[in-house]
This record gives structure tokens, sequence and C-alpha cells, in this order.
């Protein structure tokens, strides 16, 4: 049987803190990730799903409640020091590369996630075939533009290029937030397949969140409803795979085909 990885208990996240604007966004969440777990995040606008993730990786604090890795508190370690074990990609394809690096520098730098920084020889050319290897299964020329900045790639590229530097060094929590979203349609449905194949090979621990139904129910062995700062709906393994569509739509409202 899982273990959990990852468990948050009564956790509280508020924001603009003793003024007249605080507002209370996550409300005494309790949550147990498993290893190995590939969660899918629905939620409506507002509901807490992003508050959940800048929570797990340190960007917002949590103001009561606690967080644990493999049992061990993590609630106060800064958003720095959850990178050894977190890795997360943003909506906007600009996050999470840098624009004047060109692709083998920038998963150069992936390789180094989670270590103290210092000067030393980049040995960049020793890993050129390893990264034209891993770029190739992306399936979308990425592995022909190794040496192109990356801020000249396609808005699809740049992503899966992203996807690729978070995984590099496989993270115990891997964080996708609508990571495909921006993206038209087929380039979309490319690098879910991708992500797919990557956190099932990889055996990774995963949490994405996603306002496509289809997605939600067709990828994952789990998939939880955030609403009103609380987990309303937790359903995994056959349960979700008879899921419907027409199940869902009670939830929340602004979900798209």
């Amino acid at each position: 049987m899982s273990k959990p990885i990852l468990e948050l208990k009564h956790v509280v996240t508020k924001v603009n803190r003793n003024t007249p604007e605080e507002i209370t966004l996550l409300k005494d969440l309790n949550l147990t990730i498993n290893e190995g777990d590939f969660i899918t995040v629905l939620g409506s606008n507002g509901a807490g799903k992003s508050t959940l993730f800048n929570t797990i990786a340190g960007n917002l604090p949590a103001d009561s409640g606690d967080i644990l890795l493999r049992g061990k508190s993590i609630v106060h370690e800064s958003e720095e020091k959850r990178t050894r074990f977190l890795s997360r990609v943003f909506q906007d394809p600009k996050l999470g590369t840098a624009p004047r690096m060109t692709v083998a520098e920038n998963l150069l730098l992936a390789t180094k996630r989670g270590e103290k920084r210092h000067l030393m020889p980049r040995h960049l050319k020793q890993s050129m075939a390893e990264f034209e290897e891993l770029t190739a299964g992306m399936g979308n020329g990425l592995n022909e533009r190794l040496n192109t900045p990356t801020g000249n790639l396609s808005g699809g590229q740049r992503q899966a290029l992203s996807f690729l530097m978070a995984t590099l060094r496989r993270p115990d929590i891997l964080l996708l937030d609508e990571h495909t979203a921006a993206l038209d349609p087929k380039t979309s449905q490319q690098l879910m397949t991708t992500t797919n194949e990557r956190i099932i090979d990889q055996k990774l621990t995963c949490l994405m969140i996603t306002h496509h139904l289809d997605d939600a129910i067709t990828y994952g062995n789990r998939l939880i409803v955030i609403g009103d700062g609380r987990i309303t709906y937790d359903v995994a393994g056959e349960e979700k795979q008879r899921l419907t569509k027409e199940q869902l739509y009670g939830f929340f409202s602004d979900l798209k085909e």
C-alpha cells in the first residue's frame, strides 16, 4: 500500500493579514497525497486551487495547520528550500525558463535544481547528447533548437521545456498549474499526452490543476474538487474511472468541455 508523501493538516491560509481586506483562502483544509498519486484538481475560479499550490510550494505561508513531507513538518521551510523536493510548471509559458539562455543552458540549469549555487565549469558540451535525446521525446522539434535562446521558441516549445526542466531531477512533488491552458488545442493535447507518459514512466507524484473536465477524468488515478477553500470531493481508482462529466457539472459552472 502506498505511503503518504505529503500531508496537509488543518491548513488555513490568509491574504491581506491584519487589514480590513483580510481574506481566508484555505479554510481548515486537509489533504493526504500518497506516493505515486497523479491527482487532477478541479474547482471554480476563486475556490482555492492556486492558493493550495502556493501554500504547498511556500509562496504563501500557512497561518495555521501543518504540512508534512514523509512525516516531517516543512510548514516553516522557505520557498527556496522546498525546491529540493518540489517542482512547478505555471500556466504562462514565459515563467520557469530564462529567455536569454539557450534551451541547452536552461536544461543544464535544471540539473542543479535544489543545489547550492557556486562557480564551477559548465560542462555543457558533455551534456548535449543527453539533452538532444531528452528533448526529442517531446515530439515538437525542441531537439533541433538546443542552441536557440528560449525567448525565441514557440509557446508550446517553451512550455515543453518548462515541463522537462521541472521533471529532470525527478521531484518528490510535481505541481502542474494549468500548464496547458495557454496553448492551442493541438499543442495542448500533445503536451498533455507527453506529460502523462512521463509521469507514469518516472512514477512521479503529481497534482495538476485543470479547467478541462475531459482531462480531469482521463488522466490520473485520483480527482479532487476544491470549493470555498476546502476539499469538497475526493475520488480515486475505479470510482474515478466511472466518473462522467455530467456528474461533475454540479460542483461548478465555469469549467470547459
